[in-house]
Order: C-alpha cells, then structure tokens, then sequence
C-alpha cells in the first residue's frame, strides 16, 4: 500500500504504517490522520510528539497506556484519563498515534 503526500509515493504496510520510519514528516502525519478521520490539534501533537522522542531517543519504547497518560500529565500539567485520549485517538493512543506518528505498528496485546 501506499499514500501520496506533497507528490511523493509514501509506502505503507497493509495496516498503513509506514515502511520506512524516515518517510515522516508533519505532512505525512497529516495524511494519515486524515485518512484515520481524526483533525489534528495541540493535543495530538502532544501525544504524537511524545511517542516519537520515547522511540527514537529511548531505546525504541513504545510506552503502554499507563505510561503515557503518566509522562503526558507532565506535559499537560495533569494526567489525563484514557478516555481523555481516546476521545483522540479511538483506535488506542498506543496504536493508532503510533500509526500517525510514524512509528512501527505496536504487536503486544492489552495495553493497561
């Protein structure tokens, strides 16, 4: 599969993340977010912005939910509940923002 930004073939998987973790930009998120039927706002930014510093620059951890709502909290200056972030991201932050992050599809199960 594939989606066209700015004129330019982006290739994704068959779940429509991206093959090639270099091929983000906030254009490309934009993109699938659109596609995911989400606009985005601050908020997502936010969320999208944390999961892609914990993977690249933490060891490539894709944080489950407690640990995101946590570390977001401090971001926000206090912790949101899941529903806060599903209201988002209503595929599952942990997922779907992973998707528009630009990151590699998350296979665990749960997310608690």
């Amino acid at each position: 599969m594939a989606i066209e930004v700015n004129g330019k073939t982006i290739e994704t998987t068959e779940s429509g993340f991206l093959v090639e973790l270099n091929d983000w930009n906030e254009d490309v998120a934009r993109a699938i977010a659109e596609a995911e039927g989400i606009e985005l706002t601050d908020k997502h930014w936010d969320l999208i912005n944390y999961l892609r510093d914990e993977y690249l620059n933490n060891n490539q951890n894709q944080p489950m939910e407690r640990a995101l709502l946590k570390d977001v909290g401090k971001i926000w200056g206090s912790k949101p509940t899941s529903k806060d972030v599903y209201k988002l991201f209503p595929l599952a932050p942990t997922k779907q923002g992973t998707k528009i992050a630009g990151l590699p599809e998350v296979h665990r199960k749960g997310g608690y």
